[in-house]
């Protein structure tokens, strides 16, 4: 993958993440305050723990940080996958999202 390619890709998954936290807040589930600033996006719970969503550009990667560890996710077969598991993140986000907010929540392009 190019550098431009993981810019596009990665970006759109920035802004996914942002689109869900607004989905999820509109529709009563939870409130989770989500801040960008340039390639990272920080959500906060309501008991203030965070899950933190940024850009490892020079691998060409996403990392996720929360309460149950850290991740990190390459571009293959079509979809951001843990390089040590294979787990997709949206899955990984939507599991850490539930721990924190204690409420079942789905993340993804799809909601």
């Amino acid at each position: 993958m190019t550098e431009l390619e993981y810019l596009d890709r990665a970006e759109a998954l920035l802004a996914t993440v942002e689109a869900e936290c607004d989905r999820i807040n509109e529709s009563g589930q939870t409130d989770i305050d989500n801040q960008r600033v340039g390639g990272m996006v920080t959500l906060v719970f309501d008991d203030r723990s965070q899950i933190v969503v940024n850009l490892q550009k020079p691998l060409l990667e996403v990392w996720l940080a929360a309460r149950s560890g850290g991740y990190h996710y390459r571009w293959q077969d079509g979809g951001w996958r843990d390089t040590k598991t294979g787990e997709e993140f949206y899955a990984r986000l939507s599991l850490s999202a539930s721990e924190h907010a204690r409420v079942p929540l789905s993340f993804g392009a799809a909601g």
